[in-house]
């Protein structure tokens, strides 16, 4: 019942977010509804595809690694990206970790890259306050993690502090509470010390006239492979804030638009048709693609099959073709024999 419930209340925040997308003008790619599996393209093909994307945004757990991993072939592939002229991006809905920890990890498993290469959804929740002129003499209210309050301190935005929140209420007759009367902006977030305390504060913050709302992504579930256990996602925890604040976020990570418009913005050279989205999931990563107008390539490394994309091509319902990638490849270091002479 209350996974049932979890899942019901993501889902308007999803559709909220998503039609923003579209009302937006941005000229979006038509969906396609059938997959290529690159494994079973022509050379000549291949070239042709290759040289038909400028840029590269890739996500990271179950596409360039696992853990503390990296799956193999992947790094060379990245690199052989860079190699032919082609820019990489890392795109990631992790709130939990400043960009310098995705730098200390891509260069410790061999992908390499700059930190402005990085984007995860810490830095959008920061960079979109810092672009809309948030007042950096108020404050915002973090239901996250230091990830968060890193990326904000980076632009010099003060916040109160996160962590376990004292939490004395017991009777819902006898609740108190001392408000801050700086903060404009709350934050939903992974946040593994979630509690009634902080649903009461973010509520009552958000209720204020103004005050902004921003969720880092409104994914329902953390994947967790061999484990027979259901680790809430973000997604739940978003959706017990807006629940209780009784109105939506803006929502910044996959599958929004946000996450490739703070790419184009910073690198204004970036062609979404010249773009190459990759990724594992169908309900971020190439949903984000379909919803920019990118290239989509899905790999089988991670939350989703090829099974799953061949009952998505077949479905009836429009909503699960338009999770149909345009492409499709078993693991992504599998390209490597492909364009090795290239």
């Amino acid at each position: 019942m209350l996974r049932s419930f979890a899942v019901q209340a993501v889902r308007p925040i999803i559709k909220s977010s998503l039609n923003r997308c579209f009302s937006e003008g941005s000229v979006l790619r038509m969906s396609s509804s059938s997959c290529t599996q690159v494994s079973s393209m022509e050379p000549h093909k291949v070239k042709e595809w290759l040289d038909s994307f400028d840029t590269v945004m890739t996500d990271c757990d179950g596409v360039l690694w696992v853990g503390a991993e990296a799956i193999p072939g992947s790094p060379q592939i990245i690199n052989r990206f860079r190699a032919l002229g082609k820019r990489v991006f890392y795109v990631t809905n992790n709130s939990t970790k400043h960009r310098r920890e995705y730098k200390d990890k891509v260069d410790k498993l061999g992908f390499g890259g700059d930190l402005e290469d990085i984007i995860g959804t810490a830095y959008l929740a920061a960079s979109y306050l810092e672009d809309s002129g948030f007042d950096k003499n108020k404050k915002v209210y973090i239901v996250g993690s230091s990830g968060i309050t890193q990326e904000l301190d980076d632009v010099g935005i003060q916040y109160l502090p996160i962590g376990p929140d004292p939490d004395g209420h017991r009777e819902l007759g006898n609740i108190s509470l001392e408000l801050d009367t700086e903060v404009t902006a709350v934050i939903a977030a992974m946040d593994l010390h979630i509690s009634f305390s902080k649903l009461l504060k973010a509520a009552s913050y958000l209720a204020r006239p103004n005050s902004i709302f921003l969720a880092t992504n409104t994914d329902a579930q953390f994947p967790m492979k061999g484990k027979d256990i259901v680790v809430p996602g973000t997604g739940s925890m978003v959706a017990a804030v807006a629940t209780a604040a009784g109105r939506d976020p803006i929502v910044l990570g996959k599958p929004n638009r946000l996450m490739f418009d703070i790419v184009q913005k910073r690198h204004p050279s970036v062609v979404p048709e010249r773009t190459l989205m990759i990724g594992d999931r169908a309900d971020t990563d190439i949903l984000l693609g379909k919803n920019c107008g990118l290239q989509t390539l899905m790999v089988g490394t991670g939350v989703h099959s090829l099974e799953k994309v061949q009952e998505w091509e077949v479905s009836s319902d429009e909503s699960e073709k338009r999770l149909v990638p345009d492409k499709y490849i078993d693991r992504l270091g599998d390209l490597l024999d492909m364009i090795s002479h290239l």
